[in-house]
């Protein structure tokens, strides 16, 4: 790896993340949910990551924005690695149930799954 590489490794803090959430954010599918939507669930995670210091400097979750995650039903949708959970309906008062519960905890929103990976189910978290 090369110096610069290496420093954004470090300032990103990606050695030390314990979980991993995506969020379909910027809809283009006005099925899935509406771009306002999106953007205002992203925020929210976003802004809910930072006043728990989930986020930095040693984070525990790491956050990404995506275009879409291919589902386009029911957005906004979510997966959370490395338990690989997605979860559909992810407004405000859904997300603040995966951050607190999930996220936090390690403990899978249930009402709010939508799938998730086998290998997975009888790990704790």
């Amino acid at each position: 790896m090369n110096d610069e590489l290496t420093r954004t490794v470090r300032a990103l803090g990606l050695e030390h993340y314990k979980r991993h959430i995506f969020l379909c954010a910027d809809q283009t599918e006005p099925k899935c949910c509406s771009h306002e939507t999106g953007l205002a669930s992203w925020n929210y995670l976003k802004t809910r990551l930072k006043e728990l210091n989930l986020s930095g400097p040693f984070p525990l979750v790491y956050r990404s924005k995506v275009n879409c995650l291919r589902v386009c039903r029911q957005g906004p949708i979510a997966v959370v690695y490395p338990e690989a959970v997605w979860y559909v309906g992810c407004t405000e008062p859904v997300l603040e149930r995966i951050i607190q519960e999930h996220l936090i905890n390690g403990n899978v929103v249930t009402e709010h799954v939508l799938a998730s990976n086998s290998q997975f189910r009888s790990q704790s978290a």
